[in-house]
């Protein structure tokens, strides 16, 4: 089984592993762990420590906390595997055994969110342009210019986006990122998966400017091309922070759209494990959203494709296939709906498995837009619709970056002016609703008011 192992090592090797002028190794922070075959090329990641405020409870993620990053508090993530058989032993063993060993995590396999029905598309992305009223946007000045916006996927191909789109495309290739082992350019990858999000999200976002992250693009044996490893998300998150921290406090603005999950418990630790990722807040990655979250920055997720009517064929969960980041407190998670405003049948429902109020809300798929997959094929699966979100959430922090709206002052703002669909309030099907412009415009200008 794949394992991120979580270690505390020396103070001044946690220090080297979270500067990011320096490049310790694996073998630096871990040589020697019985039982685990390391993977020197993953480079090693530091994992902030959860703070609560003064008084708080040390052993609690549900309430208010910071993240520390601090030689003293930090702890450092490698990646490796340990074999089926001594799986259960090897862990009882570093955990109980090594001092320097916090905790021994799941590493599953992350797969890309596409769709499994055939229908053919509903509308076109000038639709969804006008559903998302892009004039209206515009009018405000909120067109994504300035924003950095990452879309972590299969890699885009920014010529295709631009010819799709009758427009230029700004892509920032000094802030993108590939994982250990995944070879190519930002922005010239193939057309693929990663070129449909990138395209999604400058619908409603056109000015923003793309970070690259191609992290599915997987080196493991028998990988496709639409899945990695989580550890990669890790890595890929950790270099976010880097992007994040750069940005002047006052200003910051950075949005990721993530169209990937975890479909089966194949790969994870059983729930209730300590290393288990679907339902564990404590998980390593689980954290770093969260931290990122708190530095600043929009973290959406796909909902997934594992709904009743029109289950993706890998969905593995018997139930909750909402789980792990997807479902995280601090992000969004992202339903889909036809621009006629219904749920697609395979878009996942609820409840999650971090937190039960999933999806948040829903945002348009299933319509004819980048031509990735060919002519006549659809933008599909919650794949478009987390973008799309991406987009406006993008648009809206042209003037409104984190400064003057913290994420999770949008995240409540998305949800109250979202437009209800089904049960008055919340629900499994569609969250609080479709994500409504109109409103959202309306509730920035009073805002702006208000604080004038």
């Amino acid at each position: 089984m794949r394992v991120l192992i979580q270690l505390r090592p020396s103070p001044d090797l946690v220090a080297a592993v979270a500067d990011p002028g320096r490049n310790p190794t694996t073998a630096d922070v871990a040589d020697g762990l019985p039982g685990v075959e390391l993977d020197a090329g993953f480079s090693p990641v530091a994992v902030p420590r959860p703070v609560p405020a003064a008084g708080g409870d040390p052993l609690s993620l549900n309430q208010p906390l910071d993240f520390s990053l601090a030689a003293d508090d930090a702890s450092v993530l490698v990646r490796g595997t340990i074999s089926d058989d001594e799986l259960a032993t090897r862990v009882t063993m570093l955990t109980t055994l090594r001092p320097d060993v916090v905790g021994v995590f799941a590493d599953p396999v992350i797969q890309s969110n596409l769709t499994c029905g055939g229908d053919p598309p509903v509308g076109d992305w000038h639709d969804v342009e006008r559903l998302l009223n892009a004039a209206g946007l515009n009018a405000e000045g909120l067109d994504g210019s300035g924003v950095a916006l990452a879309v972590l996927d299969t890699g885009i191909n920014a010529a295709h986006v631009a010819r799709q789109l009758g427009r230029g495309v700004t892509l920032d290739a000094e802030r993108s990122w590939n994982p250990s082992g995944v070879e190519g350019r930002p922005g010239e990858f193939e057309v693929d998966h990663g070129t449909m999000c990138a395209f999604d999200t400058l619908i409603g976002a056109p000015q923003a400017s793309l970070i690259d992250i191609p992290v599915l693009l997987s080196t493991r044996p028998g990988g496709s091309a639409l899945d990695g490893l989580l550890s990669d998300a890790v890595a890929a998150f950790a270099h976010l922070r880097t992007v994040l921290d750069a940005q002047p406090a006052e200003s910051r603005a950075l949005v990721v759209s993530n169209s990937w999950g975890s479909f089966s418990p194949e790969w994870d630790f059983p729930v209730g494990h300590p290393g288990n990722y679907s339902d564990n807040a404590a998980h390593p990655f689980n954290l770093i959203v969260a931290s990122l979250d708190r530095a600043g920055a929009d973290v959406l997720f796909a909902a997934g494709n594992c709904g009743r009517e029109c289950k993706d064929g890998r969905c593995a969960y018997p139930s909750r296939p909402i789980a792990g980041a997807n479902s995280h407190p601090r992000a969004l998670s992202i339903g889909g709906v036809d621009v006629g405003g219904e749920r697609v049948g395979y878009s996942s429902q609820g409840p999650g498995r971090l937190t039960a109020r999933k999806p948040d809300v829903c945002a348009y798929t299933h319509f004819s837009g980048s031509k990735a997959f060919g002519d006549g094929e659809p933008d599909s699966g919650t794949s478009a619709a987390c973008p799309v979100a991406a987009g406006l959430v993008a648009a809206i922090r042209t003037r409104w970056p984190s400064g003057k709206l913290s994420p999770a002052q949008l995240r409540a703002l998305l949800r109250r002016t979202a437009e209800d669909r089904s049960e008055v309030g919340f629900d499994y099907d569609y969250g609080y609703g479709i994500l409504d412009t109109t409103g959202i415009i309306a509730a920035l200008q009073r805002r702006a008011k208000s604080v004038a």
